[in-house]
């Protein structure tokens, strides 16, 4: 289905929203990012329908521009006067949303501004008010990074798959997280402890020499829901999926279970399974930090490990209701021990073919 992406009026008096989809070619100009990505807050979604805003819409115009410095999908006009360092870009990963702030009084962008070209990567176009800039959202139909460039008071954007730039991409999730805190044994969260291992991981992988795309669901104390963190994931491609956890006892009290247990997709057959990518885990964590061989658990009843469509393990790196082990747990030494363990199961991982 092809649609319109010059945008006919439609205003509202605190938000106008416009939604399309549309198809062409993809050209690409990508330019190479760091490593690893941080995740933002999501946004409060405005409901229209789709339908009655594309009513009359006209086919699209492919404008491409194709010089030295630039080669775009889109170009949007920018208000006189705006320059391009006042133009705000962020790429909400978790979302798979851009968000394009520019400094404007327009109630109704699109009636003012030219926004010309067309993506098949878009699944709807959204424009609101925020204080004194004008918000342009992009909903794309999967993860990926915007490279940009500005000439003659128009911003152009390009929308690049991460393994066009990257060998492999991987994404890192962190459980539980804001309101949702996990196990807790005295006054300990398993969230943060969940975290605290992922930002030890982070710093390892961000001085990693491997041309490897990261992506985080959480990098702070946010709620992130559990969709969010596996459709990051799928919606990304990713070569793996990581989710760092920590275990109870069923009661909550304390028992003399410890180790490492990793959780698997038993419905995936593949050979890159899940269940060899937990296996892997498994042993290097356990080697890393000498903690007690759990084994592996199937776990399609867990709603990420069920849903994810990657290779996926879920590891549970101790047991907080265990004394020692918590104390272990509650440790930057032992946390770090950890992250090394799934760094090495990530290079593993990539070695055996993942």
């Amino acid at each position: 289905m092809t649609m319109d992406e010059r945008v006919l009026k439609w205003v509202a008096p605190l938000s106008v929203v416009l939604m399309l989809v549309v198809c062409v070619s993809l050209y690409f100009f990508p330019e190479l990012h760091e490593n690893s990505f941080l995740v933002s807050e999501e946004y409060d979604a405005v409901p229209v329908d789709a339908e009655e805003l594309l009513a009359g819409a006209q086919a699209p115009q492919n404008v491409v521009e194709e010089t030295e410095d630039i080669n775009a999908q889109l170009k949007i006009e920018l208000p006189e006067g705006v320059d391009y360092s006042e133009v705000v870009i962020e790429n909400n990963y978790l979302l798979q949303t851009i968000y394009i702030r520019i400094p404007t009084d327009a109630t109704d962008y699109f009636s003012r501004y030219s926004v010309k070209g067309s993506c098949d990567h878009i699944e709807a176009i959204s424009y609101y008010r925020e204080g004194t800039k004008g918000v342009i959202a992009f909903a794309l139909d999967k993860l990926y990074e915007v490279s940009d460039n500005c000439a003659d008071g128009s911003l152009y954007l390009n929308f690049v798959d991460p393994h066009e730039l990257y060998d492999k991409v991987i994404v890192v999730d962190a459980g539980h997280g804001g309101r949702d805190g996990g196990a807790s044994k005295q006054g300990i969260l398993e969230k943060n402890i969940n975290l605290a291992i992922l930002l030890e991981l982070k710093e390892i992988l961000d001085k990693s020499p491997e041309n490897v795309g990261v992506y985080y669901t959480r990098t702070e104390d946010v709620s992130v829901t559990l969709d969010q963190r596996v459709q990051l994931a799928n919606k990304a491609d990713a070569d793996l999926f990581i989710s760092i956890h920590n275990n109870a006892s069923n009661s909550g009290r304390y028992t003399n279970s410890t180790g490492t247990q990793v959780l698997y997709s038993e419905s995936d057959d593949s050979e890159c399974s899940s269940e060899r990518l937990a296996k892997i885990c498994l042993e290097e964590v356990t080697a890393e930090t000498g903690s007690k061989n759990k084994g592996l658990v199937k776990a399609d009843k867990i709603y990420i490990v069920r849903t994810s469509k990657v290779p996926v393990a879920l590891i549970e790196v101790g047991f907080m209701t265990n004394r020692t082990e918590l104390e272990k747990l509650n440790s930057k030494e032992y946390q770090e021990a950890a992250a090394i363990g799934i760094y090495h199961a990530i290079e593993k991982a990539f070695e055996e073919g993942y």
